[in-house]
């Protein structure tokens, strides 16, 4: 009774206060628009604090996530230190080493926020993203190098970056989900895997005419020929990728769905797992990291020749073994992730779905950047690059061809791809220098 009689009188106080303040609101006009004012203000500004107070909130949130929460991230600093050494020493055998082990957590980032991207466009989407930021380091490497006249480094690093997709990215993926799953058959989408091999296959039929023309000499201009035809059928390759963009997100999605162990589609995916940060938070971190990589990447170019003449190392098993592993470093990590949580699917799509953009995509796309830029970029990888890629192809088409995998199958990858880097440590490329632009 005596809560309600003191609520009562507090209703009374409020309405006095009011006609009180009605009655002086009359007597004077500015009175109300201050109140207002400062009413409207005092909200508005409520808020504002409010709202700068969430931003904060979010931002060190974003940055823990990102950047505080996986080990890989300790190597960041020698990117920063890379800069510095390069403009106290330039020391080229160093500046590479130290532009290398920057790169490597930055790319692996950069598949990070590509992932969390994916929770918000789909599996389909999500892969092609996936395979497009995980290739983005080579592609921003390969086109500082074109800018430099270093055509044969463009060549053995994209060449690279699909040998070590399609053997070691893919070889640990199945090696470490056969591990985990070790008493069960792994399985994936066996016509998705097959699409791919057939492009891959296109892919290489692109490069092997060039070449085959230049060593039987049987062009009807010597050098000429062969660059046109590069040209052109890079335009061919061009626009088969884009056909296959639009058979996979368009005309066939089912094609692509995941599958079960009996092989028919699933719909999606029984885990309930959400995304750590927020879609526009993966972009800005997406163009964040490209703009990083990017600056490192014009160091590790720069440098590349240098640290090829300090470290007593073949630029071929530069450009062909150790940027590939740095650059794939984000391919890397999102197979074994999701080959190790059961989603084959994901990890072939991210391996073989990159090696395709790479060989479709990225090749002719460097070829068509040379020919504006005035650069002789072509598709003639010289006989022993296009024989390794040619059977690299055949070799992971038949292993793909069942729609399983197993531990064996990875390791199969992963020897297979230790031949190529021996082989590529043993290999003496002499065009790999003398590709210069000519001075004017």
């Amino acid at each position: 009774m005596d809560k309600l009689s003191g609520t009562i009188q507090m209703e009374s106080l409020d309405e006095r206060s009011v006609l009180e303040f009605e009655d002086e609101s009359l007597g004077s006009p500015t009175s109300l628009a201050n109140r207002a004012a400062i009413q409207h203000g005092s909200i508005s500004g409520g808020s504002q604090v409010h709202s700068i107070r969430y931003m904060k909130d979010r931002v060190f949130r974003s940055l823990k996530v990102v950047v505080f929460t996986t080990k890989i991230n300790l190597l960041m600093p020698f990117g920063p230190l890379a800069v510095i050494v390069h403009g106290l020493t330039g020391h080229h055998g160093w500046v590479f080493f130290l532009t290398l082990l920057g790169i490597m957590p930055l790319a692996e980032r950069l598949g990070y926020a590509t992932e969390q991207l994916a929770y918000f466009t789909g599996a389909t989407v999500g892969g092609l993203l996936n395979a497009t930021f995980g290739n983005a380091t080579e592609l921003i490497i390969s086109i500082y190098a074109l800018k430099n006249g270093m055509m044969r480094v463009v060549q053995q690093s994209l060449l690279g970056s699909i040998l070590s997709n399609m053997l070691l990215v893919l070889g640990c993926a199945f090696f470490s989900g056969g591990i985990v799953f070790c008493k069960k058959e792994q399985v994936f989408n066996k016509a998705a895997a097959v699409v791919n091999s057939g492009l891959l296959l296109m892919a290489v039929m692109g490069l092997l005419f060039p070449a085959v023309l230049h060593y039987t000499h049987t062009e009807i201009e010597f050098g000429k020929s062969e660059l046109a035809l590069s040209r052109f059928s890079s335009c061919i390759m061009l626009v088969a990728y884009a056909a296959y963009l639009v058979f996979q997100l368009k005309s066939q999605k089912n094609l692509y769905m995941p599958v079960d162990e009996v092989g028919t589609p699933t719909e999606g995916s029984s885990d309930e797992e959400v995304p750590e940060i927020s879609k526009w938070e993966s972009i800005i971190w997406l163009l964040i990291l490209t703009v990083w990589i990017s600056i490192l990447s014009e160091y590790l170019v720069d440098t590349i020749e240098g640290a090829s003449v300090a470290w007593k190392m073949p630029i071929a098993f530069i450009s062909v073994i150790l940027l590939p592993i740095v650059g794939n470093a984000a391919e890397h990590a999102s197979a074994i992730m999701f080959a190790m949580k059961d989603k084959l699917d994901i990890s072939v799509g991210v391996a073989i779905g990159s090696s395709t953009q790479i060989s479709m995509f990225g090749i002719p796309f460097c070829v068509v950047i040379g020919w504006i830029m005035g650069r002789p970029m072509d598709l003639n990888f010289q006989l022993f690059e296009t024989a390794t890629l040619f059977i690299t192809v055949l070799v992971v088409a038949f292993l793909l061809q069942e729609g399983t995998s197993n531990y064996f199958k990875g390791l199969m990858l992963i020897l297979c791809y230790l031949i190529v880097a021996a082989s590529f440590f043993v290999h003496v490329d002499p065009n790999s220098v003398e590709d210069k632009i000519p001075k004017s």
